[in-house]
């Protein structure tokens, strides 16, 4: 038996609970592998499928705990640390904010299965003052479906190995192989994709510098705010003359959109992720003189550069 093997086997679960911990608490490690192969080693009775699952229960369990309280207490400043490490960060915050404003507790039941989700929303539900008891309850059942899924589906393949011995012992003999090109090549190919967006949004961005000079000389500019509300509440306020739209609003009021002046979108996703995004997909629209702020409303307030305040009123209609 391969050594890395069988240290698993001795291991497995302490592996299983300390790997699923750490990605969850945000390190991009995929667990989804290891999950399959823990799941074909309990058809052969190598590991035990309830301490497997309880394994990885308490794993995911610590640390969406520990997100959730640093959410309840900082806010949105958790949100945008876990989306800078996470390998979605292109749409971390605002499918996670979205999703949640839709969904509220029933979020978290399949938070795991979305790709950028599963680290944001415990955090958010604590950012949203959420009972501790109800997320608890919520998260383990999520964590519970998202462990049952993949640890079967390797269980299945672990029961079609047991009838071909021969089948078996090749896997046995390059389980570890296996395991490590899946993990390569998983992690390459969100890498790539994170790479082609990034290489997107740098030939759009407007600087915050060139964007004041632009409403100092009177200049006329469409500028978009598509912050989620949850984002209004550490500090209500926008650039000068901002509109408020939500990203699919701002896609079934596209028509409204000047054509004859410069349309800037800002947000507070990190790399101006969610207004690059934007505005490549009005771009598909017809509207072609469309920017993201460089750093977004983060990196204007940084710099100390006009702010309005964001009536009261206006704050529910973009609910």
């Amino acid at each position: 038996m391969p050594v890395a093997l069988d240290f698993f086997l001795k291991y497995g679960y302490w592996i299983l609970f300390l790997w699923v911990m750490i990605e969850q608490l945000g390190v991009p490690i995929p667990s989804v592998p290891l999950l399959l192969t823990a799941g074909t080693l309990t058809a052969t009775h190598k590991l035990y499928l309830p301490l497997v699952l309880v394994s990885i229960m308490f794993g995911s369990l610590v640390s969406d705990s520990l997100w959730y309280v640093m959410g309840k207490r900082y806010g949105g400043a958790v949100v945008k640390l876990l989306c800078r490490l996470s390998m979605e960060s292109s749409t971390c915050v605002r499918k996670t904010e979205s999703y949640f404003t839709k969904r509220g507790p029933t979020a978290l039941l399949l938070a795991k299965f979305i790709p950028g989700l599963g680290s944001v929303a415990a955090p958010i539900a604590g950012q949203t003052l959420m009972p501790f008891s109800s997320f608890l309850l919520f998260d383990a059942a999520g964590v519970l479906i998202w462990a049952l899924t993949f640890v079967l589906g390797g269980r299945f393949f672990g029961d079609v190995l047991k009838r071909h011995p021969n089948a078996l012992s090749w896997v046995g003999h390059f389980a570890v192989l296996l395991f490590t090109l899946l993990l390569l090549g998983f992690l390459f190919h969100r890498f790539m994709r994170q790479r082609a967006f990034l290489r997107e949004i740098r030939t759009a961005r407007v600087d915050p510098h060139e964007l004041k000079e632009m409403l100092d000389r009177g200049q006329e500019v469409y500028i978009v705010d598509l912050r989620h509300p949850l984002d209004y509440l550490p500090d209500p306020r926008t650039l000068p003359g901002a509109v408020l739209l939500t990203p699919d609003k701002l896609v079934l009021q596209s028509d409204e959109i000047p054509r004859d002046r410069d349309v800037v979108l800002f947000c507070t996703c990190p790399s101006e992720a969610t207004a690059a995004k934007m505005a490549l997909a009005i771009r598909k629209l017809g509207i072609y003189r469309v920017r993201p702020l460089l750093g977004g409303f983060d990196e204007w307030k940084r710099l100390g550069f006009p702010l309005v305040e964001i009536p009261p009123q206006a704050r529910e209609m973009t609910a």
